[in-house]
C-alpha cells in the first residue's frame, strides 16, 4: 500500500538547518495513515526534521528538587526513587559532556543513532541560578551531533529569568521543556506529596507558551484514588491546552520509595495490562490530533520494580495498544473535545 506523508507543515518551511527551524513550525496530522501508527509519535517527527534516527541521551547535571528541600535527600513525591526518576545507567561522576559522549556512543551501537538531543532528567533541572543554567546547556550542545536539548523540571521551579533563557534555546536550537503535572486534580497531587497544586501547572504552562516554548507534560495512569473518569479529565485539559507533546507514564511501585512502602503493606494496587492499555488508548483518543506522542508507559529498573511486573516486557505492551486501536478502528483525537 502506497502511503504519503503524514505530517503537513501549516506554513512552508523556510529553513533546512541543522537546528531544524523547520521544526519550530507546527505540524498538522491530516491523514489517518501515521506512519501504521494511529497515533502522533514524537520519534517520527524527530526523524523527520533530522532525515536520521535521533535518539535522547539522560544527563545528569547534579541538580537537585525543591521538593526535597533543594536537595537529594528527603522524601520528595511518593512515587520518586533515591535516584530522582533518572535513567538507569547513567554515569553521575562524570562531566556533562563526558556523559554525552559516552551515551552516544551506547545509542549508536545499539540504535543507529546518527544524531541525539541531551535530556537533563533526574530530578529538577532548572533549579540554579540562570547563568550556571546556561553553562550546563551550552556544554551539552557543544558536543559533536547533539542538535537539541530537552529539560525536565517541575512546574514550580521556572523562574521568569530561567523561562527568558529557556526562550533563547528555543531560538537556538531544537528544544524542549519537560513539565511534570502527573495529575490535574489537586487531592491526588496532595497526596502525592508534589508540593504544588494545578493553579502552579497552569501558571508555568502559559508562561513558557507566552515565550513560544514546546512543552512535553507528564501525565501517570493508575494513581491510587483516581478513577477512570478522573484520569480522562486531565486528558481532557491536555486536550483544551494542545500541548506540544505527552508522556505517557504508567504508575510503577519502585523499591525505597514511600509509595513502595504503602504497596508493601497492601495499601495500594496497581493496573493490570489490559486495563492500562484499554486507558491509554482511551486517552490517545481524546487528546488534540496535533499533540505529539513522546511516551506510551514506563518502565522501572527491573531490580528496583515492586509492581506491576508485567511492565517490564514493554514491548508486549506497546504492541498490545497497536492491537487495541486496530480492534477499534479508531485514532488519535477521535474524542478530542467530546
Amino acid at each position: 500500500m502506497e502511503t504519503t506523508s503524514v505530517y503537513q507543515p501549516e506554513t512552508p518551511p523556510q529553513s533546512q538547518k541543522t537546528v531544524c527551524l523547520l521544526a519550530l513550525d507546527r505540524w498538522r496530522w491530516h491523514s489517518p495513515v501515521m506512519s501504521m501508527k494511529m497515533y502522533l509519535l514524537f520519534s517520527e517527527q524527530l526523524k523527520k526534521c533530522f532525515g536520521v534516527r535521533v535518539h535522547k541521551i539522560s544527563v545528569d547535571a547534579g541538580f537537585g528538587c525543591p521538593n526535597r528541600n533543594g536537595g537529594r535527600t528527603g522524601p520528595g513525591c511518593l512515587f520518586c526513587d533515591p535516584g530522582g526518576s533518572g535513567a538507569v545507567g547513567i554515569e553521575r561522576l562524570l562531566s556533562v559532556s563526558e556523559q554525552i559522549e559516552l551515551g552516544k556512543e551506547v545509542m549508536s551501537r545499539k540504535y543507529k543513532a546518527g544524531k541525539f538531543m541531551a535530556y537533563f532528567q533526574p530530578f529538577s533541572n532548572t533549579l540554579a541560578p540562570a547563568s550556571q543554567l546556561r553553562t550546563l546547556y551550552d556544554e551539552a550542545l557543544a558536543v559533536d551531533n547533539v542538535v537539541g536539548l530537552a529539560v525536565g523540571t517541575r512546574p514550580d521551579c521556572v523562574p521568569p529569568d530561567v523561562l527568558d533563557l529557556l526562550g533563547e534555546y528555543h531560538h537556538r536550537t531544537y528544544f524542549w521543556l519537560e513539565l511534570g503535572l502527573q495529575s490535574s486534580h489537586d487531592r491526588t497531587l496532595h497526596w502525592l506529596k508534589r508540593g504544588h497544586d494545578f493553579a502552579t501547572f497552569m501558571k508555568a504552562y502559559h508562561e513558557a507558551k507566552s515565550r513560544g516554548l514546546r512543552v512535553c507534560v507528564h501525565v501517570i495512569l493508575g494513581l491510587p484514588g483516581e478513577s477512570r473518569a478522573d484520569m480522562l479529565a486531565t486528558a481532557d485539559v491536555l486536550a483544551r491546552l494542545q500541548v506540544d507533546g505527552v508522556k505517557l507514564h504508567l504508575l510503577h511501585v519502585l523499591q525505597n520509595t514511600p509509595l513502595g512502602r504503602l504497596y508493601t503493606q497492601g495499601k495500594i494496587q496497581t493496573l493490570g495490562m489490559d486495563e492500562y492499555v484499554k486507558l491509554t488508548v482511551d486517552v490517545i483518543e481524546r487528546l488534540h490530533p496535533s499533540t505529539l506522542i513522546h511516551r506510551l508507559t514506563g518502565d522501572g529498573p527491573r531490580d528496583q520494580l515492586l509492581a506491576p511486573l508485567w511492565s517490564l516486557n514493554k514491548w508486549q505492551v506497546l504492541n498490545a495498544i497497536d492491537a487495541e486501536f486496530v480492534r477499534r478502528g479508531s485514532r488519535q483525537g477521535d474524542h478530542c473535545g467530546s
